[in-house]
């Protein structure tokens, strides 16, 4: 045994808690909501990515349990040999076209997707232009590619265009320009229409991973390519069935018809997980169409009706929020250890939110990041604004 090895992991462990840098688990006794119970108390859930309010919808749990019924618990397999069925066919083409796509890959995360869409398609000849604030996934998955590596500020549409004459400059082959469409930490939305112009002028590709959009942002909650005005205009889509809609786990890749069948032989996250469970897919086809139908119009009203109220209380009362209109509200307080002792004194008090820190968010970036959701009517909200109010009154924030 490597003793040596153990009281390193110890040393770390006490630095992260000394530091306020340890990131507790928060045990739920109850499904996914708007109101949770937590420690046997039931709170207002400010924390999760369950935008729809759909992750505990009588008829997505119905979908997944007679999914579950049909065809079974599992595959016990990867997709080419024998773990495709006749759902994850049917969830391709609904989720293709619901984001006007030809095609789509499922991978058993988000993440997963990510992790595998850049290595297949891009080689040493190639380069990918990055948002320096893109998610670790986007992050991971440029890694493993052997194409050059560009990134440029946070939104910077100037620094992109450097970086877009630099590659050209350097001679690449291919050009791919990745960004969150939503950033998940500061709730702001990447300038695709810019990025779509920018691409045009330097014949370059785009990525967006939309996992904090799908469902909920743009027309039908067609994602942020939709609310930019370039729907149709992206060329790579990326995307996740565990937010809005219905809350499990699971990502997939929308694109052309080409790409995709090249990520299914080579996408290495694809060949070598499981395929996504029956239930998980049940439940992502129930959800996509009640996002496509008018109670999903009523439920993005209602969290664009959420997210003014709540911001326009907290702005009110004094806080940092970082400024813009969707549903992630991010409470900025900088320190780590504020972070952790105002999320800790808000679940006492019912609400139940979540501190981010490094390396989540950047070094002296802390905050606490609150999520509007359909879960929870507007009179909820109003009632969880006072409590936030209350708290940071008390703890000397404002």
């Amino acid at each position: 045994m490597d003793l040596d090895f153990y009281q390193r992991i110890e040393s770390e462990l006490q630095a992260l808690g000394q530091s306020g840098l340890l990131k507790p688990e928060r045990l739920l006794s109850s499904p996914q909501g708007g109101l949770v119970r937590v420690d046997g108390r039931e709170v207002f859930n400010l924390s999760a990515n369950n935008y729809l309010g759909l992750a505990n919808d009588p008829r997505i749990r119905d979908a997944a349990i007679d999914a579950t019924r049909k065809w079974g618990a599992g595959l016990a397999s990867v997709r080419f040999i024998c773990g495709t069925q006749l759902i994850h066919k049917e969830l391709e083409q609904q989720i293709a076209g619901y984001l006007g796509f030809d095609d789509a890959i499922l991978f058993a995360a988000a993440f997963d997707a990510n992790g595998g869409v850049f290595e297949p398609l891009l080689g040493e000849q190639d380069a990918i232009v990055s948002d320096s604030l893109n998610h670790a996934s986007i992050i991971d998955g440029v890694r493993l590619s052997k194409a050059r590596r560009y990134r440029y500020a946070t939104n910077d549409m100037d620094d992109l265009e450097k970086s877009l004459k630099q590659a050209r400059a350097n001679g690449a082959r291919t050009i791919l320009i990745a960004t969150d469409g939503v950033f998940s930490m500061d709730g702001t939305i990447a300038q695709l229409d810019a990025i779509v112009e920018l691409a045009r002028r330097y014949d370059a590709l785009t990525l967006v991973d939309d996992c904090h959009a799908t469902g909920f942002v743009g027309l039908q909650g067609q994602g942020t390519p939709s609310k930019c005005g370039v729907a149709g205009q992206i060329d790579i889509v990326t995307g996740t069935f565990g937010k809005a809609l219905g809350g499990a786990m699971g990502g997939f890749v929308a694109a052309s018809k080409p790409v995709v069948d090249l990520l299914r032989q080579r996408a290495r996250p694809y060949l070598f997980s499981n395929s996504l469970t029956p239930a998980v897919c049940g439940a992502s086809l129930a959800a996509i169409k009640i996002a496509r139908s008018p109670e999903g119009d009523e439920r993005r009203a209602l969290i664009e009706t959420n997210a003014k109220a709540f911001r326009g209380r907290l702005t009110a009362a004094g806080f940092d929020l970082i400024p813009g209109d969707h549903a992630i509200i991010p409470l900025m307080l900088y320190e780590a250890p504020l972070a952790q002792r105002m999320a800790a004194e808000l679940l006492e008090t019912g609400v139940f939110t979540t501190g981010f820190s490094y390396p989540v968010v950047p070094q002296g970036r802390a905050r606490i990041r609150m999520q509007m959701s359909a879960a929870l009517t507007t009179e909820q909200i109003h009632d969880a604004a006072d409590i936030v109010v209350s708290v940071g009154r008390n703890i000397g924030i404002i």
